[in-house]
């Protein structure tokens, strides 16, 4: 049997989750912190096997069957130890390695790396214990973080010097070479020597999912260097995309349906774990999708934490474009939003544990944040507006791969703008409404100066013959809602009983945007009103007999047709608007309004009743 270094074969397994690998082959359902499904080894009824993330591996109780990944592609699909491993690599995008001279050679450096990178664990603990880290143990003092929790966390010291830790290695005959690839020591491009990569810095080991240390992150004491957080360098055993600081102990912290939290910085995790939460940091990056898998390996939700300032939400966005394309019902993200100008640890210090965990029961999942993120850059304050935010939404949408997902998500932006659509047009039309009565409280004409122009006491004649065509029109054609949206939401009504059926027309729509016109029909049939004053008008002859408001007119000349009259409404109402205005200052002067009254009747093409004026005068 082909043998591989278990360090290759260790981090093939971690980069895979067990439930994707053996979903592939097996249906199985989450159950728990488990995926459960029927055995694929034996007939049965009742599911059996299991499938556990954390552990890595499949428990079969009806055969007796358990083992990894790689096992379960050697029963369960007959395949070699190296026809698996070659699977699994393919999927992970890992290169296998080859029995060769050149690769054992590798392998063996790494492992002298892994002894390095422990020896440099165990100097910069005891280094926080001399005088020198006088400083670094005052600021941890003043950061709350106990000794029991320096230990607990291995927290150490890099001294001042630009040699201590290179004169400590080189004491135990270790070669400069080895020190610079281990990411402790740099290289002077002025002369080729060598010096200490972390100097005065308080110091957090980095682990792999196997516990060893890979690598350290320094924070500066002195405030004049010019990087205040320092992680070492990529490495042969280091790739910070796919570790995260504090992953082992957060996955042990994992109790329940207790979420794990993912915040931006060493110190954040540090307060988080002490104050009892399962959380981890990326290392000085943007999460990336390898650390997102990671993630899911063990939470089918983790909750990103993010300051609630312009900084934090841009660090949101970048996260989230980066996890769409993944996102699926059994994996994705939930949002935090701190107060503005607090992060964990200050929230923390402030409130306690209680104050973090308010902020975390209140967690937003996926699309509540695209859709707050979205709202906040494009507004609500214009069409414009609208389209803009629909179109965003709607590309983001179409990122994800998952198509019961994807279809979810749309669904659920489509109905939250049909809902915004519903709530601005509302608004508005109070709005106008209010302003409408200031209005016509401050020009409002005498019922003798309305009769002599020929107005009843709703407006011009046959305004409400107009405003009738457009709301049946509507009823019998819901679709113009789709075409002539804007210019439906706008539409204000003078006649009290078309009012009401058009309102409750638009909110059908709004609400069932698909309705069709036996749908529509019966939801406005449920209110007696609305109903009798569309059975009256509909069987009006002004109104039947026009061509497109007819149930049989072809769409283009409904669209044809609602669009002129809508048009010609409009225009008329504006010059009504217009002559009460001048009628309202004209009418206090008889001279004056009988030259406004003929002018008005000459605009509206009232002649043969400006003729009659003229021969009574």
């Amino acid at each position: 049997m082909a043998s591989y270094p278990p360090q290759f074969l260790d981090e093939l397994k971690s980069r895979l989750r067990a439930s994707d690998v053996i979903g592939r082959h097996v249906q199985i359902k989450k159950a728990g912190r488990e995926w459960r499904g029927l055995s694929p080894f034996n007939k049965e009824r009742t599911p059996s096997f299991y499938v556990n993330d954390e552990k890595m591996a499949f428990f079969d109780f009806s055969s007796g069957q358990s083992g990894d990944i790689i096992k379960f592609l050697m029963v369960h699909q007959n395949k070699t130890f190296p026809e698996a491993v070659e699977e699994l690599a393919a999927l992970a995008g890992m290169e296998v390695p080859r029995n060769t001279p050149e690769e054992a050679r590798r392998m063996s450096e790494r492992e002298v790396l892994y002894k390095v990178l422990s020896d440099a664990d165990q100097f910069f603990r005891k280094a926080l214990e001399g005088d020198e880290a006088r400083d670094a143990r005052d600021y941890l003092r003043r950061r709350g973080v106990k000794m029991s929790a320096v230990e607990r966390f291995g927290l150490g010291y890099a001294p001042a010097g630009w040699d201590g830790l290179k004169r400590f290695f080189l004491g135990r005959g270790v070669d400069e070479k080895l020190l610079v690839k281990a990411g402790l020591l740099k290289v002077r491009e002025s002369d080729g020597s060598t010096y200490d990569g972390f100097r005065d810095r308080v110091m957090f080991p980095i682990h792999d999912t196997r516990g060893r240390c890979i690598a350290f992150g320094g924070r500066a004491l002195s405030k004049d260097v010019p990087a205040k957080y320092l992680n070492s360098p990529e490495t042969d055993v280091f790739h910070k995309g796919y570790v995260l600081y504090n992953f082992g102990r957060a996955r042990e912290r994992m109790k329940g349906d207790a979420p794990v939290l993912v915040c931006e910085g060493y110190m954040d995790a540090l307060a988080l774990d002490m104050a009892g939460f399962a959380a981890v940091a990326p290392l000085g990056t943007a999460l990336t999708e390898e650390q997102m898998k990671l993630l899911w390996r063990v939470t089918p939700a983790p909750v990103l934490c993010f300051d609630g300032d312009r900084a934090g939400r841009a660090a949101a966005e970048r996260a989230l474009e980066r996890a769409l394309p993944f996102l699926t019902p059994q994996q994705t993200l939930r949002f935090v939003f701190l107060p503005d100008g607090e992060d964990p640890d200050d929230l923390i210090k402030r409130g306690g544990k209680g104050a973090m965990q308010a902020q975390v029961d209140a967690r937003a999942d996926a699309e509540e944040t695209m859709w707050r993120l979205a709202l906040a850059r494009h507004g609500t304050q214009s069409a414009e507006a609208l389209a803009a935010l629909e179109g965003e939404l709607k590309e983001r949408g179409q990122k994800i791969q998952d198509p019961a997902m994807r279809s979810a998500l749309q669904r659920a932006f489509k109905d939250r703008l049909y809902a915004l659509r519903g709530e601005l047009f509302a608004s508005k039309r109070q709005k106008e409404r209010v302003q409408r009565g200031r209005a016509v409280k401050a020009t409002r004409l005498s019922e003798a100066l309305r009769s002599r122009l020929g107005q009843g006491a709703t407006g011009a004649p046959g305004s409400a013959a107009r405003e009738a065509q457009l709301v049946i029109g509507l009823v019998h054609h819901p679709d113009l809602f789709q075409h002539f949206e804007s210019e439906i939401l706008e539409l204000q009504l003078s006649d009290p009983g078309l009012s009401k059926l058009w309102g409750k027309t638009v909110d059908a729509l709004i609400a069932h945007p698909d309705l069709d016109f036996e749908g529509l029909r019966s939801q406005l049939s449920v209110c007696s009103d609305s109903e009798s004053v569309y059975q009256r008008w509909s069987a009006d002859p002004l109104i039947r007999t026009v061509r497109f408001i007819r149930r049989d007119a072809d769409d283009e000349v409904a669209k044809d047709g609602w669009r002129d009259v809508f048009l010609i409404d409009r225009r008329q109402k504006v010059l009504n608007a217009e002559i009460n205005e001048a009628g309202a200052e004209a009418h206090l002067d008889s001279g004056r309004e009988k030259i406004w009254l003929n002018s008005v009747r000459l605009s509206l093409g009232t002649h043969d009743e400006q003729k009659q004026s003229s021969a009574d005068d």
